[in-house]
């Protein structure tokens, strides 16, 4: 980090010490001349007045001057504290910040996007800040900075993260009975883990490498990914799926985990999926090492719950998870069962509803189309009706999000 560089922590700390070490000095200096006047001209000791003096020109001078200085010296660090925290380093990274009731969304440069801030220690980072609904507050206590996003203007706030670590960010303006949901974090990872989180080698890049290489080597000729059978058992859900097989001529009850995912690509015939045929060949000694992971990876993520912002792939190649974050769904479904504004998204799919009017039916594709489309013709029934419709959304990312939710299982 360069050495030089005034942080935001740095431009706002002395300012606030000056004007709290001013304020405690004056407030001991009031109230102990207060004590030593009451004790000094106490009734008891003066029952009558004695005092004929018309003016101190030295008292006025200095009550006058001293505070007039002290007024202009808070002044002076406070507008200078102010400028530090509006004056971007030229070398800063540029990040958009877009707030919606009640989340927040982060663009990167490269068409990345995340609902958590993560930033490179020791590099300056500009947060454009922008709002699509109603007035919202950026306010991150760790860097001392607090800005509003206003919709339809362009704001911004810069800051630097000296350590590693998480950092709370706040909505500081009140947007809605969702408003104390509207919370997330700052990441702060060292510049290398950085660059390999934006270039997404730990996110959707790694996803397409893994399915490429399944079409490669033939996977995906007898094996589907949106839960249709085919000639072997569909990828979709694969991940810590109860999975029944035959080995040694007896049924068995095992966990599809990475070790048995591994065992069936290297050796296929050893437990067999009951139901299907033993016809998939081995890979032994034609899939490297690092491959086999990859698909590995690939394979554990279709079709399961969204952890830390990441998703899973829709067979369409769209992003659902991603696309419900960006829509500012989270802000307002759980992902845990918890209740939010809305109800929680894990187990909805599928799921009996109960509707205002007592009304009652089953969140199927139809239902949650038209919560999409047409979110207040059917209102669950102890949720505000405060869903905005989203006719933006083309089919095809309907569908994505509407796949993603049906991963969402208990």
């Amino acid at each position: 980090m360069n050495p030089a560089l005034i942080t935001t922590q740095d431009a706002v700390d002395p300012v606030f010490w000056f004007i709290l070490g001013i304020s405690g000095v004056i407030l001991l200096a009031i109230t102990a001349t207060m004590i030593w006047f009451v004790i000094r001209y106490r009734r008891s000791r003066c029952p009558e007045p004695t005092s004929q003096c018309d003016g101190n020109l030295t008292l006025e001078v200095i009550w006058i001057v001293v505070p007039t200085i002290i007024v202009l010296a808070m002044f002076y660090y406070g507008w200078a504290g102010y400028l530090a925290l509006r004056q971007v380093p030229p070398d800063a990274m540029e990040v958009t910040a877009t707030a919606r009731m009640w989340s927040w969304d982060f663009e990167y440069a490269n068409g990345r996007h995340s609902d958590r801030l993560y930033v490179p220690v020791g590099r300056p980072v500009k947060v454009r800040l922008l709002s699509k609904d109603v007035l919202h507050a950026f306010f991150v206590p760790a860097f001392r900075i607090k800005r509003d996003t206003v919709p339809g203007m362009e704001n911004y706030v810069w800051f630097v993260a000296d350590e590693q670590g998480s950092y709370d960010i706040f909505c500081a303006e009140y947007c809605g009975v969702g408003h104390a949901d509207m919370h997330t974090t700052v990441e702060a990872v060292p510049p290398a883990e950085f660059e390999e989180w934006l270039a997404g080698m730990s996110g959707s890049q790694n996803t397409e490498k893994g399915r490429s290489l399944l079409a490669r080597y033939g996977c995906l000729g007898c094996h589907s990914l949106d839960g249709s059978n085919l000639v072997g058992p569909s990828f979709k859900g694969l991940g810590g799926r109860q999975v029944t097989v035959i080995a040694d001529g007896e049924e068995r009850v095992i966990t599809s985990d990475r070790d048995y995912i591994r065992r069936s690509l290297i050796a296929p015939g050893v437990a067999v999926v009951k139901g299907y045929p033993p016809v998939m060949p081995s890979y032994a000694g034609q899939i490297t090492g690092p491959e086999v992971e990859e698909m590995i990876d690939y394979l554990l993520r279709i079709g399961q719950p969204v952890k830390n912002g990441e998703s899973a792939e829709s067979e369409a190649g769209l992003d659902g998870a991603g696309l419900a974050r960006r829509q500012g769904c989270l802000g307002c479904h759980s992902l845990d069962g918890s209740r939010k504004v809305g109800p929680s998204f894990k187990g909805l799919f599928g799921r009996e509803r109960r509707l205002e009017g007592g009304r009652t039916l089953i969140a199927d594709e139809a239902y949650l189309t038209r919560a999409i489309r047409k979110p207040t013709a059917d209102v669950v029934e102890g949720y505000p009706p405060v869903m905005p419709p989203y006719p933006q959304l083309r089919p095809e990312e309907v569908e994505a999000i509407l796949e993603w939710l049906e991963g969402l299982t208990e």
